[in-house]
């Protein structure tokens, strides 16, 4: 119950930031654009509008966005890996070998998060603001030990369940055309028996 709450929540956060990113931008392109327009009603009812403020927030966003999309990634299988030499390992290896980099991924990621949540305690104490929204800025990177305590329990999650299961999470949407049929074995001689760049024939 908890475990789906907290899915809901990490999903329901990284849509309201894509959803508002995507509307504070739209604004601030529609506002650049209708103060160009040689309507001199329009143009000065425009130019009293600040919106100074909207590249700011939005790099904001997309900053929380990245870090609890990373741990999305994470619970999806979503992340980018190069696994051709680790298929070739026994089962028992594999399995290991596979533990063994989610616990290193949970380790740097938890590390990060530590030292993120020292870096927020001491920002915290300081009365920096950001320049346009004025925003402490211990709120703004309060997205670092989030995002990244989130990322660590979602290695730490994928690890159990594979423990269990002997399944990782996939993501099929990324799907390349051919690499069902592809040979690691084929891959690997090819790249053994490759000339040296430069070599003679």
């Amino acid at each position: 119950m908890l475990l789906k709450l907290l899915d809901r929540a990490e999903e329901t956060l990284i849509a309201f930031l894509m959803a508002a990113a995507t509307l504070v931008i739209f604004a601030a392109v529609a506002h650049r654009y209708l103060a160009g327009l040689p309507l001199p009603y329009l143009q000065d009812l425009v130019l009293k509008m600040d919106v100074s403020w909207a590249q700011e927030l939005c790099i904001f966003m997309f900053v929380w966005m990245a870090k609890f999309g990373a741990a999305y990634g994470v619970r999806q299988g979503i992340h980018v890996g190069v696994d051709v030499l680790v298929r070739k390992l026994p089962e028992g290896r594999r399995k290991a070998m596979t533990l063994f980099a989610l616990g290193c991924g949970a380790l740097f990621t938890a590390t990060v998060a530590l030292l993120g949540a020292n870096f927020v305690w001491r920002m915290g104490h300081t009365e920096q603001t950001s320049a346009d929204l004025e925003v402490p800025m211990w709120i703004v990177y309060l997205c670092v030990p989030l995002g990244s305590s989130l990322m660590s329990f979602r290695f730490l999650q994928v690890g159990w369940r594979f423990m269990q299961t002997g399944e990782l999470p996939h993501h099929d949407h990324g799907h390349v055309e051919g690499m069902d049929q592809l040979d690691p074995d084929a891959v690997l001689g090819q790249i053994a028996t490759a000339p040296a760049k430069g070599a003679k024939p």
